[in-house]
């Protein structure tokens, strides 16, 4: 079976699709390998649903090139009836992580979608059952989105993957975007969200308590959201009295951006500050360490600090009790106890 439909050559006068479609690569107007049809007859440069399969070495972080956001095909180039997608949520990744429906509605789907690394976490007996499945590297959202999106027009079942919630940093609102532009509707492809646990309540209960009261997110990844603006909501939140859950915190070329995160936090919050840091969380890799936000920004080189963290920076009521975070709700100044 193959795991990256973008490696699929063009030798061979007739080819099988992966969407149950073949194509005749020598005609001048032939079958799309998801049932839309094509006219274009120069190299490959669409992939077999319609998204971009180009150069990837272009990339500046793995992904597809520099046309990858521009949608291919519309609905108006299938024949099929629609299928459905299901944008599934596989939590931390591994199995046990996983919820019953999210297994289960991977385990309905002919195709799978999605970025490799988290292709790597799904269970061999959900790999073994899909009919195909089909990964890009990192930064391929928009490639993989809309090859998932063109499968289910072809009239497959399709899941997207991502890790945590699909709809916490993640492709659930691209997806409807992207079906949007096709002109098609959520309803005609039976779009549906399955829901996982997102990083920061996995890493959470890997420290303990510290989640109980308000919380608030924030990416440290700009390859979409531009540093100064990431900025402005850490100078938003940093004062108030949150907790913090910074993701993306880390990578060799986005160090200045975790300094900067700290110096910010700094501007704000006393250094004693309890900061607990989760690499991995229920994988094979995990580590987890509690310190305070006058060390953390000595810990961007360290290996427990990369795009695999999740650091949840507590609030002023946070403590450190028996190696555990804790952040009060409020209890005690309603309840003796």
């Amino acid at each position: 079976m193959s795991t990256d439909d973008t490696t699929e050559t063009t030798d061979a006068s007739t080819t099988e699709s992966k969407c149950g479609a073949s194509e005749a690569e020598a005609s001048t107007e032939s079958e799309s390998k998801c049932g839309a049809s094509k006219t274009d007859t120069t190299t490959e440069t669409e992939s077999a649903c319609g998204a971009d399969s180009g150069s990837e070495s272009d990339s500046t972080c793995g992904g597809s090139d520099s046309e990858e956001d521009e949608v291919g095909a519309t609905v108006d180039d299938f024949d099929a009836e629609p299928g459905r997608l299901v944008a599934v949520g596989l939590g931390p990744g591994k199995p046990k992580g996983m919820t019953a429906r999210a297994k289960a509605a991977l385990a309905d789907a002919e195709h799978i979608v999605g970025y490799t690394t988290y292709v790597e976490l799904l269970p061999d007996d959900i790999v073994e059952a899909a009919d195909d499945i089909h990964s890009t590297p990192m930064c391929g959202e928009v490639s993989r989105t809309e090859e998932a999106i063109d499968r289910a027009l072809a009239g497959n079942d399709v899941a997207i993957i991502g890790s945590g919630d699909p709809n916490v940093y993640a492709l659930a609102g691209l997806a409807l975007e992207i079906l949007e532009s096709k002109g098609g509707t959520a309803s005609a492809v039976d779009f549906e969200v399955v829901p996982g646990v997102p990083a920061a309540q996995s890493c959470g209960a890997r420290l303990g308590a510290p989640l109980v009261n308000d919380t608030v997110s924030v990416s440290l990844s700009d390859h979409l959201t531009p540093m100064e603006e990431i900025e402005s909501r850490l100078h938003a939140v940093a004062p108030e009295g949150f907790t913090i859950a910074i993701y993306n915190p880390w990578s060799r070329k986005r160090r200045e951006n975790f300094q900067t995160c700290c110096e910010i936090l700094l501007e704000h919050r006393d250094p004693e500050t309890p900061v607990g840091i989760v690499h991995g969380a229920s994988r094979d890799d995990e580590k987890t360490l509690i310190t305070d936000l006058g060390t953390l920004p000595e810990l961007g080189e360290e290996d427990i600090v990369d795009m695999t963290t999740t650091i949840i920076v507590g609030n002023e009521e946070t403590y450190v009790w028996d190696d555990r975070m804790v952040t009060p709700r409020g209890y005690e100044t309603k309840y003796d106890y």
